[in-house]
């Protein structure tokens, strides 16, 4: 009963228009007496209530004393507000002020329904792009969205760990992700539409699934810049992977030691070993190791002060 009241409210009805309602339903032909009886409320409070209810043609009233009330049908009451509240958008759509200001403040969405159903509105928005960045879990979610979007003419790409399940028309980018950072921090994700909404969030972890929107110029631009550097970065490793790996490191980690300032001691290596572990240039020259000593063990002092006695002799 419970629920169904919440939804008769969600319609218009006031909480006492709605228990009304259900006690008709339910008995059928009733005295306004009778309802007040059973919901354990006034009768001058429940005869307001029938009679604004009549006003807005949910119930019938008998003549005569003492009155009685009766429920209009449900799919009779349902059509009517259905046709009353389409006649109001397009009336609002209509005459409502036109607000073609840019967003470029910083909007914040919390939430999981509220953040993924305004994704999904802003998808199907797209006029001409749509650049998103996604983790599976992501992906699977706005599965319907993302395969309606190029039929809307807009071109869609997507980047992403993992498989998944696009129509062709749909570029998809692979990239490498640490997966075990998003249990904790959660998984981050940003779409870019039209190269002017930007929508930034975080998904799963241990926090609430939380979003940033917004058209800041910067923000924009960042985000497109940034897009297409995993792409130029993907097209890269397909077509020279093993070359740039040899020469940069797995991921490029020789580069980005370079730049991050981490100590090159500190940092593990492509075989699993820390720099430590690899002897410096220079230090192994011909088999004679740093301490001094040549590859058999001996020692090279030794060697060369044999060396000096047999030539006094």
């Amino acid at each position: 009963m419970e629920d169904v009241l919440l939804h008769l409210k969600n319609l218009g009805f006031t909480d006492l228009e709605a228990k009304c309602l259900h006690v008709l339903a339910d008995n059928g032909t009733q005295t306004g007496y009778e309802i007040a009886k059973q919901l354990g409320v006034s009768r001058s409070n429940v005869y307001s209530a029938l009679q604004k209810l009549a006003e807005k043609g949910a119930v019938l009233t008998s003549h005569g004393e003492p009155t009685h009330y009766q429920s209009v049908p449900i799919e009779e009451i349902g059509e009517r507000i259905e046709a009353e509240l389409q006649a109001s958008i397009r009336y609002v759509k209509a005459h409502m002020p036109k607000q073609e200001a840019q967003r470029s403040e910083y909007f914040s969405l919390e939430g999981d329904a509220k953040v993924m159903e305004r994704i999904r509105n802003e998808l199907r928005k797209a006029k001409e792009e749509a650049l998103l960045d996604l983790w599976p879990e992501e992906a699977k979610l706005l599965k319907s969205e993302l395969r309606q979007v190029p039929s809307q003419g807009v071109r869609l790409l997507v980047a992403t760990t993992g498989e998944v399940d696009l129509p062709g028309e749909v570029h998809l980018f692979k990239h490498r992700r640490d997966e075990t950072s998003s249990v904790r921090s959660g998984r981050k994700f940003t779409v870019l539409i039209d190269r002017k909404l930007a929508i930034i969030g975080t998904r799963g972890g241990d926090e609430p699934t939380l979003a940033m929107l917004t058209e800041h110029p910067a923000m924009v631009e960042l985000l497109h810049a940034h897009f297409f550097q995993d792409v130029i970065l993907h097209e890269l490793q397909q077509d020279m992977g093993t070359k740039l790996e040899d020469k940069y490191g797995k991921n490029f980690k020789r580069i980005i030691q370079k730049y991050s300032g981490v100590k090159e001691a500190d940092t593990v290596t492509d075989e699993g070993k820390t720099s430590e572990d690899k002897p410096s240039e220079g230090k192994l020259i011909e088999g004679k190791s740093s301490e001094g000593k040549s590859a058999d063990g001996k020692s090279i002092e030794g060697k060369s002060a044999e060396g000096k006695k047999k030539k006094k002799k």
